[in-house]
Formats: structure tokens, C-alpha cells, sequence
């Protein structure tokens, strides 16, 4: 992994620097295995997220705000209780492992000050948090660690806390040319990344690789190059000399570390944020967004997609049911022919043959009859299924127009739920299909409390305010209670996406730049977005209906105009 013992000494060095002396302000957690620490310091307030999960664990400053549970976890209550106003008293890597101890200044239950240690060990998935007393005794643990899990080493309540088990290698910081040479003569038959990431402490396999790329002549990677790469970084550790580093492939990052990165050649683009956090930050925030959103909206997706499976299904059988109606005239024509020849027909008989007068040729083809039943009976039976097969297509029509429509809006929720961001966002689509009779599920969790979030607020080139739904709810919110008569409606055409409102306030007509970027954040807002040209409908909202009983987000328009445009979203970032 990229965060290997070098990145945590970078960091632990970074974080240092700024906090010591400082004070801790707040403690949040806003998801299961991330702490933050809002910190104030001499510069300014900043945020110290420890994210401690199996996943994507790693330290540092982050300027991203995520929401935080309407209910804290357990750890949260507890960190707050012993952090909340300690002073910051150091921040340091322990050897060159990947824990950090930071030592803080805190307050027991008498008012005393008191030192409380809290250990961020970054280490893959057995990552943990851990906050002791003074004497190292455990207070709580983020993922606590029983003999069930680890015979070797325990994370409980009340036990002392322990540091990892080292490992049989050697420490880079106390690097010797002689045992180094040594080893690379011993192991010549390994490939130099190898046996590096298998003799030296901390050195990740991305590291590794960069030495060995550093280290190549015309005549290959000698031991004393080798040897002279890496000193060379060993030195800069040491002596606190880092650059932080981002390696992407088109827009995304596939890699980041505290040293330049030039394994990835012309390929590749090397990015050199100012600090490791930023670093750290721009590798790890797309991915977590993505992560996140389908963690949090993993039983809202189920469900719509059931729904929409269901839904499909159903039509489908309501459409192969409508096929068959086509054959109703053929009932009634084998009635009218049976009725016609009903003096040549006797009880008893299985079959007729007849000539067809509906047919110009007039052939003669043959008629089942029930043996059981008379010949006006057997007309009666082809009139009846007629009738069915009559009424049947008129109710088929309107449960198959009703399931495409249904269809349509569990699309158009599907499509809410892809650019749903936070964890209140979601919670409106939970309240969204709850309301719309969907979801018993998740009746409980959407009629809890939660916090409303507003539309997107734009602004075209002319000033004119541009009002963006992110779910059904809000759709119907700024197009029949925000917007007046005289406003503009947009939407990507035969497509689900959001409503755009473009507010007018009795201004002069908007100009023709304002309706294309009007539209084309109409464009940008809907399942299409990757497309390279889309049509969009836009009218003025006093030509909007919406349909009795219709499902969130329905209107229907008959007076409208058409424009292809470009999807973009004007600014790049929502004015909210």
C-alpha cells in the first residue's frame, strides 16, 4: 500500500508542526471508522480526520465537510469526553511503524490536567484507533480486538495497550552501506523491489519500485546504485524533506507518496500539491465519494431496482396480454360464420367447416365446437371471448400507459439517487418513496428526523438566478411553489433528470446565452450527461400541469420549445 511507514513519518511530522500547543475544539465522527479533530490553532481552525477502517485507512488535514450522524458512536461520545479542550502536546511516529501517538493534555472527571494518548495505527485492514490514559491503560478502541480475533495482541477496554508486533526486518533509518550491499549480493536472484519490500521495514511496494527506477543505468541496477537511491531518500526522511505527490491518468489519481514519483513516465501526470494532506485528500476524495454514496444508498438502490425489475416484469406480461386481445375479430368472426350455419349445425358435433365470407376468396376452413353444447351456445362462447378480449384491451391500455409511467418515475429516483450527496440528500429520496408508497422497509428510517437540504442555486451570464431539483421532492418544490407563472422550465427531453427553473423577477426577456446554459445544466442534471449533445424542452412554468395523483416530479406540457445543447454545469461548483 501507498501509506507505508515513510508516508506516516511525512505525515506525522506535517501534523506536528502545525498542532503542537494547539487546542482540540471539537470531535467528530461522521462515519464508523473516521475520527476528526477540529483543532484551533494560531493560523486558523483546522480538521484532523484519522479514518481507521479496512478501507482506505490514512491521517492527515482535510477541508471537506462531511455530515455527522444524527446519533454519535460510541468511540465519538467517549473521545469527546477525553479530548474535548486538550492541548496538543506532540504528534510523533513510534520507530518507523505505521502508528502515530498523539499526546494531549486533558482534564479528568476532578479537573485535573491529565495526558491522554490517542494511537492512529494506519496499517491496512487491521487499521485501529485507540485512546489510552497516562499510564497507557486502554479507554476505548474504535475496533476493538478480542481473543476471538488476535491470539497475539488485544484491543479491550482496561487492558494495557501494546504496539504492534514488530517485524523480523531491518529499519531504513538505520541504513549501512556494508550489510546493505551485503543483502543485495546475497539475494541477486530477486528482483530489486523484492527484496527490498522483504528486508526493509515500512518500504511500500510503490516506493520500492521508484527506487529501483532511480537506480537504473545503461548497465542495469547495480547494488551501488541501489544502495545510493535509496540513502538518498532515507536521507531526505530524516532531514524532513518531502514532496508531495499525485500521479494521474487523465482526471484520476492512481497514486500518491511523500517523494516524486517517475516510474509512471510521459503516460502519467505528476501533480505536487503543497502538503501531504492535500496530497492525501485529492487521492482519496473522489474514491470516497463514490464509496460512500453506494454504502449509504445500498438499500435504496436494492429497492428501486426490485421495484423496477418488478415493474418491467408486469408490463411485459400486460403486453404479450394485449397482443392476444388482437385476435378478438377473429372471435367474433367465427360466431358471425357459426350463427350464419347454424342450419347445418347439430349437438354433438367437434367441428364445422364453413365458407369464410369475411375472405374475398371465400375458402372454406374448419370450426371447433364444445360436443357438449348447442350451436347457438357455441356462437354465444366465441361472442364472449370477443367482449373479454374488447374489454380487456381498453383496461390493458390504461394499466400498461400507468406502468410506463411508474417506470418512468423509478427511473427518474434511480437517477436522483446516482448525484445524491450526504447523507440528508438520501434521507429526502427515503421520505420521497415512502410518501410515493414505496418502501416499508424503510418507513422508519425516512420518517425520522433529518436535516431538509436546498435546490442547486446557479447563475447564468446575465444574472439570472438558476434553481436545480435534486430529488422528485425538490423538483416539485421549484417548479410549483418557488417559481411565478412568468418563470422557465427546463428539462432534459424523454429522459429522467432534475427541473431547472430559471427565475425571471419581471425582468426583460433572457438572452439567448441564458437559455443555452439554462439548458445545458438541465443537460448535466439527468441520466444523460455523458452524451455529447442532448435535447432539452423548456416553456414558461404557466404552461406546467400536474396531473391528479401523479407521482413526484410528474407535469405534463403541450406548449414548449426544443434545443440541442452541450451538457455543462456553468461554474463547475453549485452557489449554495
Amino acid at each position: 500500500m501507498a501509506f507505508d511507514a515513510g508516508m506516516v513519518g511525512a505525515l506525522a511530522h506535517e501534523i506536528s508542526e502545525k498542532t503542537v500547543g494547539a487546542r482540540v475544539e471539537k470531535v467528530y465522527q461522521p462515519e464508523k471508522d473516521e475520527l476528526v479533530l477540529s483543532i484551533h490553532t494560531k493560523e486558523g481552525n483546522l480538521r484532523l480526520s484519522i479514518a481507521a477502517g479496512a478501507n482506505n485507512p490514512r491521517i492527515g488535514f482535510v477541508t471537506r465537510q462531511k455530515e455527522n450522524p444524527a446519533t454519535p458512536y460510541m468511540f465519538c461520545i467517549l473521545a469527546r469526553k477525553h479530548l474535548t479542550g486538550a492541548r496538543i502536546l506532540s504528534v510523533k511516529q513510534i520507530d518507523f511503524e505505521r502508528v502515530i501517538e498523539i499526546a494531549l493534555d486533558s482534564r479528568d472527571e476532578m479537573g485535573f490536567f491529565e495526558t491522554k494518548y490517542l494511537y492512529a495505527e494506519i496499517m491496512g485492514k487491521y487499521s485501529n484507533l485507540v485512546l489510552t490514559d497516562k499510564n497507557k491503560t486502554v479507554l476505548g478502541v474504535l475496533r476493538p480486538v478480542d481473543f476471538t480475533v488476535s491470539a497475539k495482541r488485544q484491543l479491550l477496554g482496561g487492558l494495557r495497550y501494546e504496539l504492534p508486533p514488530q517485524q523480523e526486518k531491518r529499519s531504513p533509518l538505520a541504513l549501512d552501506r556494508e550489510d546493505f550491499l551485503s543483502l543485495a549480493k546475497e539475494h541477486s536472484e530477486m528482483a530489486t523491489e523484492k527484496w527490498l519490500t522483504t528486508f526493509y521495514l515500512g518500504i511500500s511496494s510503490l516506493v520500492a519500485r521508484e527506487i529501483a527506477y532511480r537506480s537504473v543505468s545503461r548497465v542495469g541496477a547495480s547494488p551501488e546504485l541501489v544502495y545510493e537511491a535509496f540513502s538518498t531518500l532515507v536521507e531526505g526522511i530524516r532531514a524532513h524533506r518531502y514532496t508531495p505527490t499525485v500521479v494521474y491518468e487523465e482526471a484520476k489519481p492512481i497514486a500518491f507518496s511523500f517523494t516524486d514519483l517517475a516510474q509512471y513516465g510521459e503516460g502519467a501526470r505528476c501533480v505536487h500539491p503543497a502538503t501531504l494532506s492535500e496530497a492525501v485528500e485529492a487521492y482519496f476524495d473522489e474514491r470516497d465519494n463514490l464509496e460512500h454514496s453506494k454504502k449509504r444508498a445500498s438499500d435504496l438502490f436494492k429497492m428501486v431496482m426490485n421495484a423496477r425489475a418488478r415493474i418491467a416484469k408486469k408490463l411485459a406480461l400486460q403486453e404479450a396480454e394485449l397482443a392476444e386481445c388482437a385476435k378478438k375479430d377473429d372471435y367474433k368472426r367465427l360466431g358471425d360464420l357459426i350463427t350464419a350455419n347454424i342450419y347445418q349445425l347439430k349437438r354433438g358435433m367437434t367441428t364445422v367447416k364453413v365458407i369464410d365470407y369475411y375472405d374475398e376468396a371465400m375458402p372454406e376452413i374448419a370450426i371447433e365446437l364444445d360436443a357438449r353444447l348447442t350451436p347457438s351456445q357455441n356462437a354465444q362462447i366465441y361472442y364472449k371471448k370477443y367482449n373479454k378480449a374488447k374489454n380487456a384491451e381498453k383496461e390493458l391500455a390504461k394499466q400498461i400507459a400507468a406502468a410506463k409511467e411508474e417506470l418512468r418515475y423509478i427511473d427518474s429516483v434511480a437517477d436522483a439517487l446516482t448525484r445524491a450527496v450526504g447523507q440528508s440528500e438520501l434521507d429526502e429520496i427515503r421520505r420521497e418513496l415512502v410518501e410515493a408508497g414505496y418502501g416499508t422497509k424503510i418507513r422508519k428510517a425516512a420518517t425520522a428526523k433529518g436535516v431538509k437540504t436546498k435546490p442547486y442555486e446557479f447563475r447564468t451570464s446575465g444574472g439570472y438566478r438558476l434553481l436545480c431539483g435534486k430529488n422528485n421532492l425538490q423538483n416539485d418544490q421549484i417548479t410549483f411553489r418557488l417559481a411565478a407563472k412568468d418563470d422557465w422550465w427546463f428539462h432534459v427531453k424523454n429522459a429522467p433528470g432534475s427541473h431547472v427553473v430559471m427565475i425571471v423577477d419581471g425582468r426583460e426577456e433572457p438572452s439567448e446565452k441564458d437559455f443555452t446554459e439554462a439548458c445545458a445544466l438541465a443537460a448535466f442534471h439527468s441520466s444523460v450527461s455523458s452524451a455529447e449533445h442532448v435535447e432539452v424542452d423548456y416553456t414558461k412554468v404557466r404552461h406546467l400541469k400536474k396531473p391528479a395523483g401523479a407521482k413526484p416530479g410528474f407535469v405534463t406540457y403541450t406548449t414548449y420549445y426544443s434545443a440541442y445543447v452541450k451538457p455543462c454545469d456553468l461554474s463547475g461548483k453549485p452557489q449554495e
